[in-house]
C-alpha cells in the first residue's frame, strides 16, 4: 500500500498534463485540447477568485493527502492526522465535479464540441484510488489500536 500510495506523487503530475478534454469553439479556452494545467492557465486570467479554487482542489489537495498519508505509513506522522487527510481526498473530488459541471453545461449549451479525454479518466482514478486507500489505512489502523 505504501508504494501505491507514493507511485501517485508521480502519476498526479501525469494527470494535470493529460488532456481531460478536447473541445473546439469554447468561449473560455482557445485550444483543442484541455488539461489541468491549461485551464488553469486560462482561469488565472480571466477568474482569480476559480482559479484559486481549482488550484486547490486540483493540485494542493491530493498532493497534500498523498504525502501525509505516506508519513502516516511510514510512521513519521500521528495516525490522528488521517481524518483531516481523508477530507482533503473528498476535496480533491470536487474538483472531478467541477470538470463535470463545466462538460455538462458546455454539451448543454450547444457551443461548439467537447469531448472527454483519457486524462480525465486517470485525474478521476488517481482521487478514487486516493479515497479508496485513506479508507484502508483508516481501516487497518483501527484493527491495529483494537489489538
Amino acid at each position: 500500500m505504501r508504494w501505491l500510495n507514493l507511485s501517485f506523487l508521480i502519476l498526479y503530475p501525469l494527470s494535470w498534463f493529460a488532456p481531460l478534454m478536447r473541445a473546439g469553439l469554447l468561449p473560455l479556452f482557445g485550444m483543442s485540447e484541455i488539461s489541468v494545467i491549461s485551464g488553469l492557465q486560462s482561469l488565472w486570467k480571466t477568474d482569480v477568485f476559480l482559479a484559486l479554487v481549482v488550484t486547490a482542489f486540483a493540485l494542493f489537495a491530493p498532493m497534500l493527502k498523498t504525502l501525509g498519508l505516506a508519513l502516516i505509513q511510514f510512521d513519521l506522522l500521528d495516525r490522528r492526522a488521517l481524518p483531516a487527510l481523508n477530507i482533503l481526498g473528498k476535496f480533491a473530488m470536487a474538483d472531478i465535479f467541477l470538470i463535470a459541471l463545466y462538460v455538462t453545461l458546455a454539451k448543454g449549451l450547444g457551443v461548439g464540441r467537447l469531448e472527454t479525454a483519457w486524462g480525465l479518466y486517470l485525474f478521476t482514478a488517481l482521487i478514487l484510488g486516493s479515497v479508496i486507500l485513506g479508507a484502508i489505512e483508516a481501516k487497518r489502523l483501527k484493527t491495529v489500536s483494537d489489538s
